[in-house]
C-alpha cells in the first residue's frame, strides 16, 4: 500500500474535529454534545481517507 500525504485542508478538518472533541470533555460544546467520541473517530477516519487516497 503506498500512502500519500493528506493535503491541507484534509489536515486541518481533521484538526478541528479533534481539538473539538478535546475541548467537548472539559467543557459544554451544544454542537458536539455526547458525541465527542464519534466526532474523534470521524478526525481519525477523514486523516486515514487522506493519507490513503491521492489527491484527497
Amino acid at each position: 500500500m503506498s500512502l500519500s500525504p493528506p493535503t491541507t485542508m484534509v489536515f486541518v478538518i481533521s484538526i478541528v474535529l479533534a481539538v473539538l472533541a478535546i475541548l467537548s470533555t472539559v467543557m459544554t460544546l451544544p454542537v458536539i454534545g455526547d458525541y465527542r467520541f464519534w466526532v474523534a473517530i470521524a478526525a481519525y477516519v477523514i486523516l486515514a481517507i487522506g493519507n490513503i487516497f491521492r489527491g484527497v
